[in-house]
């Protein structure tokens, strides 16, 4: 029965070149909402994509390189990429959207002077912190211990001439929404946003970027490309046609009906995003909803961490299905959840196994054994049956409930309460003892019945979760499609009385939990580092011509117009300062090197860098992780004065 439309969306992913099973958490969810609201009757939209844009796109390609677009093509659509991934773990979006897509970028230009000409976009010039890696600008006052108050990591000066969006005139609108109590979930989310940003007050949020040139360019004042945040925000719109000709069922399904995004851009998705949606006069999304972190000890899964998991791995060990029920059985949705191998083994065990997969495989085993696969119409009925049938009717609206809420983790409960009550009415009746007594076979058979009755209602609430393990069960319970439609959930006594089985494979079989540890820390095991070859031998005296020294830095900028290059003022223990030019911008940022005690080798010629004189070269080590080049510049102890030589 049709119900109306669904219009649901994750966030645009960043290309990123390592993915990890943080990545697929959200998706996975979303798709199992997704799949829950096709199943009740509604028009659904599911959309995901990718953010393409940006400055640390731009750096990335260049370290590898190659042109942005040739990076995020690689990284998007090749081998082992966001596309593929999605469809290993069996992703049922209907649209898949590239910022970099024309009629997206199109649309964006037209958004954005659309906004100018109201005068919500003005030009000025930003001064102030940046984090490149979160593409996040932050007050000083918003700074955490001086670094990002999302990543820790380090944040950098940025000054340049860009346009600004009147975020501050939609500071009160905005925290009406919020307090409204139906925008934002879960609660705690809105308290974070209402006292962390709208309270001390909302800044205007600058809307373009001058110093790198990977973006939406700013058609009406070449040089400004507009920022990633207004860029991927307004992709949940153009994704439909508006303001462009690519699609048209923007009347149909705008404006969405939930936005399910990481707890860390909820930022974006609650504040920015509803202001931007005023300032265009449009519908505002019905509901945003913040999800937790998959975290190893406490700590956010990252690359740069060296903890990220992989999911691609665990799918080629446990398969697909059982990897996606861990994420949403084992973690409330709303709060982060520690992830473990081990958690994750007896997951699958405990409730995949010995729950689910054993009693499908008893229940088919028994009426093939004892029917020969097909149940007789006779049946004799008992008091007993009646706690069993209750609960399994009962069970689809608890689910309904939890599932309307996104509380997926409860409805998972609800399933496994009728399942493990069933186990538990196997033990009460013991079928196998009904089977020695002839005159028992129609009592036999009516518990068989029920046995399938519950686990059909089981599987319907269980697909959106485990869509390709329960069709297979579905075919051994024997099961049509008429009697797994949503509507048959609430019903008991929909598979016909005569019902056959096909006892098949074993679902999810029980796996040994020290051989399944082993493996996966063989699979999870570093690649040894490979190291160039140690060159040709040389002679002491050649050796000592090098002069090595001790140097202090006593300044160290950025070089203009170089992505690269970082021009250092040193202290070489000569009394003269001495400036060496270093391409390790890409590694350091300025501040993070003044006061350090380095390395340099003197004794080189002089040359020339972007016009400016490099005398001598700082020591450093490379090396490729991840299939990315890591640099460490040479530090000493800073108790060793400046002009001591290495020897």
């Amino acid at each position: 029965m049709e119900k109306g439309k669904f219009y649901i969306t994750t966030p645009i992913y960043y290309p990123s070149d390592k993915l990890h099973i943080g990545h697929t958490y959200c998706t996975v969810a979303t798709d199992a909402i997704a799949r829950y609201k096709r199943m009740c009757g509604y028009d659904v939209m599911f959309l995901t994509g990718t953010d393409e844009h940006g400055q640390k796109i731009e750096e990335k390609a260049e370290a590898a390189g190659l042109s942005p677009k040739e990076f995020v093509d690689k990284i998007v659509e090749g081998p082992g990429g966001i596309t593929d991934l999605w469809k290993l773990m069996n992703i049922s979006n209907d649209r898949f959207i590239r910022t970099t897509d024309d009629y997206h970028v199109k649309a964006v230009q037209r958004i954005f002077k659309k906004m100018y000409d109201k005068g919500d976009i003005y030009k000025g010039a930003y001064k102030g912190m940046y984090c490149t890696p979160c593409e996040s600008f932050w007050t000083e006052s918003q700074l955490k211990d001086g670094k990002c108050p999302d990543c820790g990591r380090e944040v950098h000066y940025a000054e340049e001439e860009a346009y600004f969006f009147r975020l501050s005139k939609y500071a009160k609108p905005v925290q009406e929404l919020l307090e409204s109590g139906t925008f934002l979930e879960p609660a705690s989310r809105v308290n974070e946003m209402i006292n962390n940003f709208i309270k001390p007050g909302l800044e205007d949020l600058c809307v373009s970027r001058t110093s790198f040139s990977w973006g939406i360019p700013v058609d009406f004042d070449p040089g400004h490309v507009v920022y990633v945040w207004v860029d991927a925000l307004f992709n949940y719109c153009t994704a439909l046609g508006f303001m462009n000709d690519k699609y048209d069922d923007y009347d149909k399904y705008w404006p969405a009906d939930v936005h399910i995004v990481g707890k860390e851009i909820v930022r974006f998705h609650s504040i920015i995003w509803p202001a931007m949606l005023m300032s265009m006069e449009m519908p505002l999304p019905k509901k945003v909803y913040g999800h937790g972190w998959l975290v190893i000890d406490g700590g956010k899964m990252s690359k740069s961490k060296g903890n990220v998991v992989d999911p691609y791995k665990l799918a080629d060990m446990f398969g697909v299905d059982a990897l996606r029920f861990f994420l949403l059985r084992t973690f409330p949705f709303g709060s982060d959840g520690n992830f473990s191998n081990e958690l994750l083994i007896s997951t699958i065990n405990t409730d995949l196994a010995n729950d689910l997969g054993n009693l499908v495989s008893r229940t088919t085993a028994m009426v093939e054994k004892y029917f020969g696969g097909t149940l007789p119409e006779d049946r004799e009925a008992a008091e007993l049956d009646s706690e069993l049938i209750e609960l399994a009717k009962v069970s689809r609206e608890k689910y309904e409930q939890q599932m309307d809420k996104l509380q997926l983790h409860l409805a998972l409960e609800e399933v496994f309460k009728l399942i493990q009550r069933a186990n538990k009415y196997i033990d009460e009746t013991a079928p196998w003892q009904l089977a020695k007594d002839e005159s028992k076979k129609a009592r036999l058979a009516s518990v068989l019945y029920n046995l399938l009755e519950c686990l059909r209602i089981s599987l319907i609430m269980l697909r959106p979760f485990i869509p390709e393990s329960c069709g297979k069960a579905f075919a051994q319970i024997g099961a049509d499609e008429k009697s797994v439609s949503w509507d048959s959930s609430c019903v008991f006594g929909t598979l016909p009385a005569n019902v056959s089985v096909r006892k098949g494979e074993t679902l999810f079989p029980r796996l040994d939990m020290e051989k399944a540890l082993a493996d996966l820390e063989k699979l999870n095991a570093p690649a040894k580092p490979q190291f160039d070859p140690i060159e040709p031998d040389v002679s002491i005296e050649d050796f000592s011509k090098c002069d090595m020294r001790v140097c202090k830095v006593l300044s160290c900028e950025a070089v203009k117009k170089s992505k690269k290059l970082l021009k250092f003022m040193l202290d070489d223990g000569t009394g003269t300062p001495r400036q060496i030019l270093s391409g390790i911008h890409e590694f350091y940022e300025p501040e993070q090197l003044v006061g350090k005690t380095v390395v340099a080798i003197l004794n080189l010629p002089n040359r020339k860098m972007m016009g400016q004189d490099s005398c001598g070269m700082l020591i450093s080590a490379v090396h490729e992780h991840d299939g990315k080049e890591e640099l460490h510049l040479l530090m000493l102890d800073d108790n060793i004065p400046a002009g001591f030589r290495l020897c």
